[in-house]
């Protein structure tokens, strides 16, 4: 951590804050929570934030003069210490600000972010990342990824160029031993629970199911799933105005909310929780693949961890596998 702080950087990782456990700045590895198995907020609100500022205008007697977002001005971030779910949960994210056209706010933010994933030794009844195609030791978009060997050691993987620089700060910490451990015997077990092929199928044959209905049931439309999800990427846009100038903002949404759909002529395409729910499974497991060539889920387990009704989407993904 003394060699990190003298990057320059501003260094995340998780922190305790009562029951909660956040993405936050820190200045020393004694504010870490190394003991938390995942933070409450997944790692997306550091390049796709709950609310972000895209654009300031102004009215002037000839018309508006908008002024976007200094993408300069944009600090530099490690985050350090996030999970290998956390780091993959990029991808998706990427993929979708470069859909139809490259979202250069976003895109920026992740260029000058350097991510140092810690791999899971421990896990618990709602991860299901194997069943996803990932893995408590995935490397996917992580630049280094430390894997706990005792208290003493870890197992470091430097992955990209970012790393190479990063690693550079840190260089006389670490040693070329003659033989490497096994990294996967360091790794928590994490069963795989379904086949995803079976369950993108499943989905797209069975849209008109009752298991859709059954699902929804407990289903309040909070969005608390959406909120802590790492793929999820739903926003709306609002103006925030004054007299002569005013500020475009931003902000998260969730296709699980009732209005997300809503015409201005009254009419909702998904006027029903069930629809709502049908729309978040599909989207994930059946039409981003289908368009983005990749799963908008990395089966962290957040979703069913923060949902006040005990949805767990888990145990939904395992009866529409096995529809």
């Amino acid at each position: 951590m003394d060699s990190l702080n003298g990057t320059g950087k501003i260094i995340m990782a998780p922190v305790r804050k009562g029951k909660l456990v956040e993405l936050e700045p820190v200045n020393s590895s004694g504010e870490i929570a190394f003991d938390a198995m995942l933070t409450t907020q997944s790692a997306k609100k550091t390049t796709f934030p709950r609310w972000e500022k895209v654009m300031e205008y102004e009215q002037l007697q000839k018309g508006i003069n908008p002024k976007e977002v200094d993408l300069d001005t944009l600090p530099e971030l490690i985050l350090f210490g996030i999970r290998p779910c956390d780091a993959s949960g990029f991808r998706s994210l990427t993929a979708i600000f470069n859909w139809d056209s490259a979202d250069q706010l976003y895109l920026k933010k992740l260029e000058k972010t350097t991510i140092v994933s810690f791999a899971c030794h421990t896990a618990d009844e709602y991860c299901f990342c194997t069943s996803v195609e990932g893995g408590p030791g995935n490397t996917a978009n992580s630049d280094i990824q430390f894997t706990r060997v005792n208290d003493d050691n870890f197992l470091v993987e430097i992955l990209t160029e970012k790393g190479q620089a990063l690693a550079a700060s840190f260089s006389g910490l670490l040693s070329d031993p003659a033989q490497l451990p096994d990294k996967m015997q360091f790794l928590a077990d994490v069963p795989i629970v379904f086949d995803l092929k079976t369950v993108t199928g499943k989905a797209t044959a069975n849209f008109e199911h009752p298991t859709w209905l059954q699902q929804s049931y407990r289903c309040i439309g909070c969005g608390a799933c959406a909120y802590v999800c790492p793929t999820c990427a739903c926003f709306d846009i609002q103006d925030e105005h004054l007299i002569r100038k005013g500020v475009r903002l931003r902000l998260w949404d969730s296709c699980g909310f009732s209005l997300f759909t809503l015409h201005t002529s009254g009419h909702n395409p998904r006027e029903v929780q069930s629809h709502r729910w049908r729309q978040r499974i599909m989207h994930k497991f059946s039409y981003m693949p289908e368009r983005l060539n990749i799963t908008g889920c990395e089966g962290c387990g957040r979703c069913s961890r923060a949902c006040p009704v005990d949805m767990n989407i888990k145990e939904h993904l395992i009866t529409i596998a096995e529809l």
